[in-house]
């Protein structure tokens, strides 16, 4: 009997195919949105705790530790001070640090930062699970005046090896202090990695202080021009202070000490924070607009759902007859109640699994695409629980909805006879 209700059920609502396809496309796309958000949510909490790995600690001026990770991690904003080069080399000589790399900031090009640092950036620098950065193109910096680019710098800029580049002083607009005095020269491009290093341009700390020769006042010294390159490369560029050090260990397990001894350090100011920690800590300033963003796509499943509970009360009147030949044919009022109750779940079951085919087959178009032009890697966006989780209760709280005009129908078809009159 379950198997002949569930049949006509389906019947009816073919019956009734314009109006049911309507629900049925308003519930996939209401499911397609929240699991979208889901989805990218926890895809982008994913890349975002990704952006670094492999670095144990990261060493900067006590200025706080989202602040930190904010310019040496994501090169937002500028530091409020800096680190000697006396402390950085301190912390490298320390028996408990497998490696250190200083970080430059402060300069860019054509709204890119730029990063001074060492060779050993592209040996211990990490992302995701454990990856290291790779070349697409060329090798790492060797001259004093090379650069290797991110790829969406060299994407989006269309630049290529032996590409001439003319930094900027500062994050302001190209123009009276640009560095033209000083060009590099591309000589890499690392492959696409999803974090910000793509949007970087990296060259070496000396290089930094070169281009910064007969700007000692901030701004340009007529007398720089003078400075020819030979004489450039015969000082000392050693710098005097760097913004921040990736600090690798070589015991995980000392981690705690070796950051305590660091930030308790008498000579020099200094604050080491663990990279996970910091960027739990920023995660968690945004959960605001993340518990947005879920409440948003919630309340349009539920106006998705309301659909449902739209459709099957608006038909009512219209099968008043119906009801009452499937009476005179002898269902019974249960029948009744279950085959409306079952048209609710149909429509609320089809309705998912269809939101849910259409977002898996978004993200795999859109996923490739994504990698490929942006390097943005969308990961956990398969099928998994949530969508189980989401496809039945929807079809739960279908059946609910679907309730109330379930007794009403049973309602009505006790009381009407094939003489009813619509």
């Amino acid at each position: 009997m379950g198997t002949s209700i569930l049949g006509l059920a389906w019947r009816s609502l073919m019956n009734r195919r314009v109006s049911a396809f309507l629900t049925l496309i308003a519930v996939a796309l209401s499911v397609a949105l929240f699991l979208g958000v889901e989805k990218g949510r926890n895809a982008a909490k994913a890349g975002f705790d990704n952006t670094i790995s492999g670095t144990e600690l990261i060493v900067g001026a006590p200025s706080g530790p989202i602040n930190l990770v904010l310019y040496s991690v994501f090169r937002l904003g500028n530091a409020t001070a800096e680190i000697s080069w006396n402390a950085f080399e301190m912390i490298q000589s320390r028996d408990d640090v497998a490696w250190a790399v200083p970080i430059s900031l402060g300069d860019s090009h054509r709204g890119y930062r730029v990063l001074g640092t060492t060779p050993g950036y592209f040996d211990h620098y990490g992302y995701g699970q454990g990856q290291k950065l790779s070349f697409q193109d060329g090798a790492r910096f060797d001259d004093l005046f090379d650069a290797v680019l991110g790829a969406e710098v060299a994407r989006t800029l269309g630049y290529e090896l032996g590409t001439p580049i003319v930094l900027t002083h500062g994050l302001g607009r190209a123009g009276l202090t640009d560095h033209d005095n000083r060009p590099f020269r591309v000589v890499g491009i690392l492959e696409p990695t999803g974090t910000p290093v793509d949007r970087t341009i990296h060259v070496s700390v000396e290089a930094i202080t070169a281009i910064h020769v007969g700007w000692e006042t901030g701004t340009r010294n007529p007398l720089a021009d003078t400075i020819t390159e030979d004489m450039i490369r015969s000082f000392d560029l050693t710098p005097k202070t760097v913004t921040a050090a990736f600090v690798g260990l070589k015991s995980r397990g000392s981690i705690l000490r070796t950051r305590r001894a660091i930030n308790t350090n008498r000579s020099e100011p200094l604050l080491a924070i663990i990279p996970s920690q910091a960027l739990a800590e920023l995660w968690s300033v945004m959960g605001n607009a993340e518990r947005v963003l879920l409440a948003i796509s919630a309340f349009v499943i539920a106006v998705g759902l309301v659909s449902i509970l739209t459709s099957i009360l608006t038909s009512l009147n219209e099968r008043r007859r119906e009801m009452s030949i499937l009476r005179a044919i002898g269902a019974q009022p249960a029948h009744i109640l279950i085959l409306m109750i079952l048209e609710a779940a149909v429509l609320g079951f089809v309705g998912a699994i269809l939101g849910v085919v259409l977002i898996q087959a978004l993200f795999l178009i859109g996923g490739p695409i994504l990698t490929a032009q942006y390097g943005i890697a969308l990961t956990g966006t398969g099928l998994g629980l949530v969508d189980l989780v989401t496809v039945g209760v929807v079809t739960l709280v279908s059946v609910v909805l679907g309730i109330f005009p379930a007794i009403t129908a049973m309602r009505r078809s006790l009381a009407d006879g094939l003489s009813v009159k619509l």
